[in-house]
């Protein structure tokens, strides 16, 4: 059976009766099968399951949708039961910053302003702050975070390397539609004509993939997934970027990321791929 708090109060005492590992998956709601991927890993290699349901103010700029952002906790309360999810804690606002906005922030470094970080300024701020903050609340073992988000994966490995938190964090690949869309919380947003444009994220990145499977430089692997895009007026681009596995700057070799993001009508995607570099 899977029990609810919403309190600090409430999750401290059940949190107390959980023994052996505990894997924390932090989520904003809106659930889909790329929130239960997360869970079943958690499932898999953790004594209980416990599961965040926070739509974080924090990491929504001045134009963006946190008003807009569903708010679905009965259906996302039956996934996690079907799941076998132990516990949910899904805070209000006010119980989560009980002062007001935070003074203190987390900084999130040079690849905080970078990518996603430039396109969205304060935002990793935001999303570090929270993640930390529930780290503490939750004292999970492990956490789990979709690839999807491979800056915020990324991001969140560093802050708990530098920190020194007492976690193990776990990415998880991304769940994609039988077409190649990467399952988003956003997606409900398009329209079935948009829907059909946002392919074009996921198609880039197979044909980057596939140029480098063929023994491409990085710039030709960049040349192939930019080639998708072509000169359409349906997708507005905002980064396709090739970069070694932990977002460092220089050249790339060896195992290597592909990334991408663009908007769709008024919806903003991400996307990324693993890939392999080893020009012939």
């Amino acid at each position: 059976m899977t029990a609810v708090v919403h309190t600090r109060a409430e999750l401290a005492t059940a949190r107390a009766a959980l023994t052996g590992t505990v894997g924390v998956v932090m989520t904003m709601g809106a659930l889909h099968s790329g929130h239960e991927s997360l869970l079943r890993a958690a499932r898999e290699q953790a004594d209980h399951v416990l599961v965040t349901v926070f739509v974080n103010p924090l990491q929504f700029g001045p134009n963006e949708d946190f008003d807009r952002y569903p708010r679905t906790l009965d259906e996302d309360l039956e996934v996690c039961r079907r799941a076998g999810a132990d516990l949910v804690f899904a805070p209000s606002v006010a119980d989560m910053y009980p002062d007001g906005a935070p003074g203190v922030r987390l900084d999130p470094g040079r690849l905080g302003g970078e990518l996603e970080g430039e396109s969205r300024p304060g935002f990793f701020h935001g999303v570090l702050t929270v993640v930390l903050k529930l780290l503490q609340l939750t004292r999970a073992d492990l956490a789990f975070f979709g690839e999807k988000d491979y800056q915020q994966l990324t991001l969140v490995r560093r802050m708990v390397r530098d920190l020194d938190v007492p976690v193990r964090v776990v990415g998880v690949p991304t769940v994609r539609e039988p077409d190649g869309l990467a399952l988003s919380s956003r997606n409900r947003y398009l329209s079935p004509a948009e829907r059909v444009t946002a392919r074009s994220l996921s198609a880039a990145l197979h044909a980057g993939s596939l140029a480098a499977s063929d023994g491409a430089s990085a710039a030709d692997v960049l040349v192939a997934a930019n080639a998708v895009f072509g000169d359409r007026s349906d997708v507005e681009l905002d980064y396709l970027v090739l970069t070694d596995p932990d977002l460092e700057p220089g050249p790339v070799t060896g195992p290597a990321r592909l990334l991408v993001a663009a908007r769709v009508g008024t919806t903003r995607l991400i996307d990324n791929m693993a890939i392999r570099l080893d020009p012939r």
